[in-house]
């Protein structure tokens, strides 16, 4: 069934409109890439009952209440369309809608890559860590890309794996891989029964033979699970986190697993062990773009750190850590980090800085390689 926008339907049909919001006063804002621009369109939604009544019609079409004992819901589609509203007295007047579209084009790594998303050297990377079957865990802020990086890997996972997705509300929409089961939350019924958690769901994931789980947004209890799944011989998993950056995913998996009742050292343990690498997402003005690559692991007390790899601002060349050669060639697959500092040996080496913060002419820290024949490098 076809989702009814009424008079937001013109909108939502121009090709790079990511979201698009309705304020309590009727007024109309949208998102094509570049941040909320105000929409003078003709909505009709001139008062308070018009914006409630409206904002109620979505909502119903998606089999979810909103009324005075309900004054908040989530709904999604099949195919990723997502509708947040809150009515009043929880806004001052009428209602307050939040509509998220979905990228249906389908992005694989070349099309990131053309489009800005990735530097083109890192392509062969991200599909080896798909290849060599690496749990991945994907950070970054709201609208970051999270959501169309993690659609673009799977479509890398081979044909005869069975894929098992997890999500609160429904907005990895058609998955590019044809053996692909999705999983949505239930939210209970009027009695206050029925409900099936985030939790609930990572528990069955296990018992439905997957060869790869997949989390739309790790956020609360269910992480208890998912890092048990996860160091219990079900690798090539994929998840999404909420995060300012690598180095700050320690403190969210401890918040998380303080819900679940797990202390942070027991967190972190499981956690170093879960995840074989982090793609951490950036948005500067409205470009979208993968800024971090790294991992985390367990200091010398028992701590959990994030460490950063490779840096990229969204243009230029990337910058990498002196470790980064046989990390990302453990992670996803011989030859793949082969680079290194120094550039003096001919045409086919790289230039990069290390984290020595030397020239590259000068660097004496050199990485396990020194040729260009490394996977999705040729060109540069």
């Amino acid at each position: 069934m076809a989702l009814l926008l009424g008079p937001l339907e013109l909108i939502a049909a121009e090709p790079h409109v990511t979201d698009i919001a309705v304020t309590s006063d009727g007024r109309v804002w949208a998102d094509n890439g570049d941040g909320m621009h105000e929409r003078f369109v003709d909505s009709g939604l001139k008062s308070p009952q018009v914006m409630r009544d409206f904002a109620v019609r979505l909502c119903a079409q998606l089999g979810r209440r909103l009324d005075d004992s309900c004054p908040i819901a989530d709904a999604s589609t099949p195919d990723g369309v997502r509708i947040h509203a809150v009515i009043a007295p929880i806004v001052s007047q009428g209602a307050a809608i939040s509509i998220r579209l979905p990228d249906l084009s389908r992005a694989t790594l070349d099309d990131l890559c053309a489009n800005g998303t990735c530097p083109k050297q890192w392509e062969g990377l991200l599909q080896g860590f798909v290849e060599t079957r690496s749990t991945i865990l994907i950070s970054g802020g709201t609208g970051s890309g999270k959501t169309t990086l993690l659609k673009a890997l799977l479509g890398y996972c081979g044909e005869g794996e069975r894929i098992v997705t997890v999500e609160e509300i429904r907005e990895l929409g058609s998955v590019p891989h044809k053996h692909c089961e999705s999983l949505v939350v239930r939210e209970p019924n009027i009695e206050g029964a029925g409900a099936v958690t985030l939790e609930d769901l990572v528990k069955a994931t296990v018992r439905m033979r997957p060869d790869r789980i997949v989390l739309g947004e790790c956020r609360g209890e269910e992480i208890s699970d998912l890092l048990r799944a996860f160091n219990s011989g079900h690798r090539g998993g994929m998840v999404t986190i909420h995060a300012d950056s690598i180095d700050r995913i320690p403190a969210r998996f401890s918040a998380l697993g303080l819900l679940a009742g797990i202390q942070p050292q027991a967190t972190a343990l499981m956690a170093q062990d879960a995840f074989d690498c982090i793609i951490h997402m950036s948005r500067v003005k409205g470009k979208r773009f993968i800024s971090q690559i790294g991992y985390c692991c367990v200091d010398g007390r028992d701590n959990l750190e994030g460490r950063i790899m490779a840096r990229w601002d969204g243009k230029g060349e990337p910058w990498y850590s002196s470790g980064w050669g046989p990390w990302a060639s453990r992670r996803a697959g011989t030859g793949v980090g082969n680079i290194q500092c120094d550039t003096g040996i001919g045409a086919g080496n790289i230039s990069i800085q290390c984290d020595a913060g030397c020239h590259p002419t000068d660097c004496t820290t050199v990485l396990p390689a020194v040729r260009r024949s490394v996977v999705g490098m040729e060109g540069i």
